[in-house]
């Protein structure tokens, strides 16, 4: 049965004497390592009497050669031959100085380098081909057998992935329509144009910011929720428990995902270019005295439908990448913390990367197409 680390202090005839009792272990260890270093702490001759500890471990060597400040002869020390030699392993191993690496990079280790860097970027891209292939295997067996899909699944993901998001979305392009109208009111001053302002705004928000920003804040909110959460069903074993069972992580996690995100990226972007808007419009109304009327007559007579649909033509591409860099990451995650932690990250610079690369390649279709 295990038995919580302690100790007694006790002033004696030579000193004061420490006597530890329990289980130094790292499961029974608690906040006795702290509370021993504090009893020693400035102390010259506290005497440990270590014959009481049932079990010891390298947990519990180090922290009492930590409290001890790594000073074993402080006083006396009596212990068992065992739990000594351990003390010894551990006080010599906290004292070992790691020896630098004194030799010089070569010609050699850049190729090298270089030549790993290659290697992991076509793994990386073979990976995601293949999860690619998996992802659209997933969605033709939900078109075959749409009883399949789970619908329960969607439309949480669909709430938390979209209508949880409104507001910030909202929120920071409201703000970006007011910065593009105050910097186009100083810009264009300089031309006694000011009145084109308007046309700037709504230019920029619908073809451009409104769902760049939108798909830049799903890449930091929702990428970094599925890696995380994809991850942590992989690292309790939960994913590998899916396949056991007959339910491919592809259909239960990864597809509704995709649909919850390329659904619900819509309805944000055109908040999103409402709020960009309502931004740029407040700034017009104050600085330059354009009425609301003017303004949305303006936007409709000489910016149209046509550079909205071409910023939302962007969505579902975007939304596609955000959520399958998320998934991807997400899957890959190893077996503990450290892995996790480095494949959310990866997950949103991934995503941000995608969505810039995504913008400029549609920049230069347009610009073929004359759009």
């Amino acid at each position: 049965m295990r038995k919580p680390a302690d100790f007694d202090l006790q002033q004696g005839e030579h000193g004061a004497t420490a006597t530890l009792k329990g289980d130094w272990t790292t499961d029974s260890l608690g906040e006795a390592g702290v509370k021993l270093a504090e009893v020693l702490a400035g102390s010259t001759a506290v005497s440990l009497d270590l014959t009481k500890v049932r079990r010891c471990d390298t947990a519990g060597a180090y922290a009492i050669v930590r409290a001890a400040d790594g000073r074993q002869t402080a006083g006396k020390l009596v212990a068992r031959p065992e739990t000594q030699r351990l003390l010894d392993l551990v006080s010599n191993a906290i004292q070992a100085e790691p020896c630098p690496d004194t030799r010089k990079p070569s010609v050699n280790d850049f190729f090298a380098r270089v030549g790993r860097g290659v290697v992991h970027s076509l793994n990386e891209g073979l990976q995601t081909f293949g999860f690619t292939g998996q992802v659209v295997m997933s969605a033709l067996r939900a078109i075959i057998n749409p009883s399949k899909i789970r619908w329960a699944s969607i439309v949480t993901l669909c709430e938390r992935a979209g209508l949880d998001a409104l507001p910030i979305v909202a929120i920071t392009t409201f703000f970006i329509g007011a910065v593009i109208a105050l910097l186009g009111v100083n810009i264009l001053a300089d031309f006694g144009a000011q009145v084109f302002v308007v046309e700037l705004i709504g230019v920029a928000v619908l073809r451009e910011f409104g769902i760049v920003i939108t798909a830049v804040l799903l890449a930091g909110r929702s990428a970094s929720a599925f890696a995380a959460e994809i991850g942590a069903m992989k690292m309790n074993q939960e994913i590998d428990a899916m396949r056991v069972m007959g339910v491919d992580p592809f259909d239960a996690l990864v597809l509704p995902r995709f649909i919850a995100l390329t659904v619900m990226i819509f309805p944000l972007t055109f908040v999103a270019d409402l709020a960009g808007l309502a931004g740029g419009l407040l700034v017009t109304w104050t600085i330059l005295d354009l009425s609301p009327t003017f303004f949305l007559q303006r936007i409709a007579d000489n910016v149209g439908v046509t550079h909205f649909l071409v910023g939302m033509a962007k969505a579902p591409v975007m939304a596609a990448a955000v959520a399958g860099i998320g998934a991807r990451q997400g899957m890959e995650v190893g077996g503990d913390v450290v892995s996790l932690g480095q494949r959310v990250t990866a997950a949103v610079v991934h995503a941000i990367f995608a969505i810039i690369l995504i913008d400029a390649v549609f920049a230069l279709i347009y610009m073929e197409l004359n759009v």
